[in-house]
């Protein structure tokens, strides 16, 4: 009866100081912590790039103009501020470009020929002869036709064609590259290869912020629980 009531008790004890239970935000925390982790430096150096410094392509005509095509795209958007104080960049861009102008040679030919050609001939040839005194009568007929029709097109034509191909870079203030990209261009239906090269660069730059944004929005967004 004793022994019973032992048991009892300790029983009674433990249902009123149960184990205490991890704490839901503890594992969120975890979870936070590593997909933070797994969020590289350069992607986070690339969305906190504001202010741009846009460096010199080369000193031909051709790379000049795609450096300004650059800063001119990069204004557009509103999203970088251009600046031409080196110090006071985020990051600066830099890169090569190449521009060249080819002729392309078009031609077109066809032909259509008609012949046809008709021929006959007929002959006869009959009398009669007695004792050296008669008479021969004879026919002869025949003929010939030929007919030729035809017909020729033919187009010869040169087209010049303008390429424009950039390979550009973002580099921060240590020196390392956190981004970069590779375009070319034929010309758009509306612009020449420079200037739509340039818009493609910067699109895809503007682009790929805007992914890293997307991927660090999530991570820092808290799990609800479950």
């Amino acid at each position: 009866m004793l022994t019973n009531l032992l048991v009892y008790c300790v029983l009674f004890q433990a249902a009123q100081n149960p184990q205490p239970r991890t704490p839901i935000a503890s594992s969120n925390s975890s979870v936070l912590t590593k997909n933070a982790d797994s969020v590289s430096s350069d992607s986070l150096s690339l969305v906190s790039v504001k202010r741009i410094y846009v460096d010199s392509f080369g000193e031909d005509p051709e790379s000049k103009e795609l450096q300004s095509m650059i800063v001119s795209s990069l204004v557009a958007t509103k999203r970088f501020r251009v600046t031409e104080n080196k110090d006071r960049a985020d990051a600066i861009l830099k890169g090569t470009a190449l521009e060249k102008t080819s002729q392309e040679v078009h031609a077109y030919g066809e032909s259509t020929s008609v012949g046809s050609a008709a021929g006959g001939t007929h002959g006869e040839v009959s009398g009669t002869v007695i004792n050296g005194t008669g008479t021969v009568s004879g026919s002869s007929s025949g003929g010939f036709a030929a007919r030729h029709m035809g017909t020729s097109d033919s187009s010869l034509h040169t087209e010049t064609v303008d390429r424009a191909r950039i390979s550009i870079r973002l580099v921060d203030s240590d020196g390392d590259v956190i981004w970069t990209t590779t375009q070319e261009s034929k010309g758009a239906k509306y612009k020449g290869a420079s200037a739509d090269v340039a818009d493609m660069c910067v699109k895809q730059l503007v682009r790929d912020v805007e992914k890293m944004e997307k991927a660090s929005s999530a991570v820092n967004q808290p799990e609800t629980p479950r």
